[in-house]
C-alpha cells in the first residue's frame, strides 16, 4: 500500500467527524460512565461507528481499532480511532477536544490526523510532514526548559513518583497550562507549544499524534526513551527539539 491521496481520505474522515461532532456539541446530551469512569456520549459511539464503516468499506482487509469498540493492533495495517479525545471538554462545552485518527503499518503509525471540531481545525501528518488545514506546518526552535511552554491534559493525570517528577519539571518551564487534550500536540506541532508531558494514556489516545509530531519536526517518546507503540506505558514526553527533550527526561528521571 502507497500513501497516495492518503491525505484526501483523512480529509474525508476528519468532515464526517466534525459533522457528527458539531451536531451534539453544546446540546443536550446524554453522558454515561464507563467502567473506568471515564464519560461517553452518542456523539463519541456515533463517530466511531461511521469511520469505521468508511474506513471498512474502502480498506475491507484492514484491522480496526477504537476506544468505544475495542480491537487489537496486528500486523499489516490497522487503523486506531479515538471519536472524541477530551469527552471531559465536550460536555462541558469547551471546544479543545478532538477527533484523533492513525494509520499502522505493521503496529507502527505511519498516518495520523487530529481534527479539532469546534475550532475548525485539521493537523494531517503523513510521510513525515504535518500540515494544518492544508498548509505546512513546523514545531518551534526552543532548546532549554527555561524558555519552554508546557501544556498537559490535568496535573491528576500523574501520581506517586510521577507526579513528583512532573511537578519539579513544571517549576523549571516557562509557561505551564492544562486542559489542551490532544490540542496541546496539535499546538507544538505549528510551534505554539514547546513541550506536552502526560501520563496514564492509552493506545487510542497516541497513536494519531505520533506521525503528526514527527512530520513536524518534532520528538516523541516515553519518558524512559521508547518508542510509543502498543505496549508502551503510558507516559509521553513530546518536544519541539531533541536538546529540549533530553533536558525534560533527565528532570522526569530524577529520584
Amino acid at each position: 500500500m502507497t500513501l497516495t491521496n492518503i491525505d484526501r481520505f483523512l480529509d474525508q474522515l476528519g468532515d464526517e467527524a466534525r459533522s457528527i461532532a458539531m451536531q451534539h456539541f453544546r446540546t443536550e446530551i446524554d453522558v454515561e460512565t464507563k467502567c473506568d469512569s471515564t464519560p461517553v456520549t452518542t456523539a463519541d459511539r456515533a463517530i466511531e461507528r461511521r469511520l469505521r464503516e468508511i474506513i471498512s468499506s474502502r480498506y475491507p482487509a484492514h484491522t480496526l481499532v477504537g476506544e468505544e469498540e475495542g480491537g487489537r493492533i496486528a500486523d499489516g495495517f490497522s487503523w486506531v480511532i479515538d471519536p472524541i479525545d477530551g469527552t471531559k471538554s465536550f460536555v462541558t462545552g469547551l471546544p479543545l477536544f478532538g477527533t484523533l485518527v492513525a494509520m499502522l503499518e505493521d503496529r507502527r503509525p505511519v498516518c495520523g490526523m487530529i481534527e479539532v471540531s469546534a475550532m475548525r481545525e485539521r493537523w494531517i501528518g503523513v510521510a513525515d510532514r504535518t500540515s494544518c488545514n492544508g498548509e505546512p506546518c513546523a514545531v518551534s526552535a526552543c532548546m532549554h526548559l527555561r524558555d519552554a511552554r508546557l501544556c498537559s491534559t490535568d496535573p491528576r493525570m500523574f501520581s506517586g513518583e510521577a507526579e513528583r517528577a512532573f511537578v519539579r519539571l513544571a517549576r523549571e518551564v516557562r509557561v505551564t497550562r492544562f486542559g489542551t487534550d490532544c490540542y496541546g500536540y496539535a499546538m507544538l506541532a505549528s510551534g505554539h507549544v514547546d513541550l506536552v508531558i502526560e501520563d496514564g494514556l492509552q493506545v487510542h489516545d497516541v497513536m494519531a499524534i505520533v506521525p503528526v509530531i514527527h512530520g513536524a519536526g518534532g520528538i516523541i517518546t516515553t519518558w524512559s526513551g521508547g518508542p510509543i507503540d502498543e505496549t508502551f506505558e503510558g507516559n509521553i514526553i513530546a518536544a519541539a527539539t531533541q536538546s529540549l527533550h533530553d533536558e525534560a527526561s533527565r528532570w522526569l528521571g530524577q529520584p
